[in-house]
């Protein structure tokens, strides 16, 4: 087996996963580490990866596999299950930093799959591959709670429960993803949902906080409002954090290229069907995405 890049979380409400809450769905937490994926090649060598590459000694996505190569229960795992390949999330600092002590630097499973053809895989249940992973005593995420026939009412509820492996009275985890393991959307992909708890706080206070009288915005504005949140900027900031051991004033170009990039990357196909086939001035945009950065990130840039 070669590499495989985990899907892309889908946002609870776009229609890459419109209908995912008709039937069962379990709800996970979302852990803030670094993705992580492990799986045996053909010749039965262990091999990992991290989001968007296979992993190397020398570049082993913070130290992940070094400890894959050293944890005999994975590895035993493999050798028992060899067509099985295991994601999850390597638990190193990114955004939020109050998690257990006991929780950091291991790697906490949330899917097992086998592969379905070159491109794609087919995922086990939590109900199937829970008792294997509990064979070889491997760390896994369990679910905050079964929804049938849910709502976002109840999705949302499910973020207050949120504290998996949260230190006690250090608030909430980073947010929910949403799996219907019978759930294949319009594209025939196989997709889960999320929600993420700063997300919805920030819809919550514009909710229920003082009215606000708008005038009528440009379109680029009504994007980076709704789609270029504080958490997404977070999260570019961290990966460059993490993957420079910290952090300089000269990588803030980098910062600029990568949020607006995976704004871009993420959540076009959700504005062009929220608006209806607008007219986007990139340009615009970019500069729009730049001056949000600027404001939400001010204390990077002295």
């Amino acid at each position: 087996m070669e590499f495989k890049k985990y899907q892309h979380l889908e946002r609870y409400g776009t229609d890459e996963v419109e209908g995912i809450e008709l039937g069962e769905c379990l709800v996970f937490p979302k852990l803030d580490g670094t993705n992580g994926s492990v799986w045996l090649d053909n010749e039965g060598n262990v091999k990992a990866g991290s989001r968007n590459r296979e992993l190397s000694l020398e570049k082993d996505n913070a130290g992940f596999y070094t400890h894959v190569l050293s944890n005999e229960k994975i590895i035993n795992y493999l050798r028992e299950h060899p067509t099985h390949r295991l994601y999850g999330e390597f638990l190193v600092p990114h955004t939020l930093k109050t998690y257990r002590d006991d929780a950091w630097r291991k790697f906490h499973i949330f899917d097992v799959c086998i592969d379905k053809d070159e491109e794609s895989v087919e995922y086990i249940p939590y109900d199937v591959y829970k008792p294997l992973l509990e064979e070889f005593d491997l760390e896994y995420i369990s679910p905050l709670c079964v929804i049938k026939n849910g709502s976002y009412e109840y999705f949302v509820k499910s973020l207050e429960t949120n504290n998996f492996l949260i230190k006690d009275g250090e608030g909430k985890g980073e947010g929910v993803v949403i799996k219907n393991y019978d759930f294949y959307n319009r594209y025939k992909r196989q997709t889960w949902a999320k929600i993420v708890t700063s997300e919805f706080k920030e819809k919550h206070y514009k909710a229920m906080g003082a009215p606000e009288i708008k005038p009528k915005e440009m379109i680029e504005q009504q994007i980076i409002d709704e789609f270029l949140t504080a958490a997404f900027i977070d999260k570019e900031y961290a990966k460059i954090v993490h993957e420079n051991e910290g952090w300089k004033g000269q990588y803030i170009p980098m910062l600029f290229g990568r949020v607006f990039s995976e704004l871009v990357k993420e959540e076009t196909w959700n504005f062009i069907k929220k608006y209806k086939n607008p007219k986007i001035d990139f340009k615009t945009l970019h500069t729009l995405a730049v001056n949000k950065v600027k404001i939400h990130k001010k204390e990077i840039f002295g």
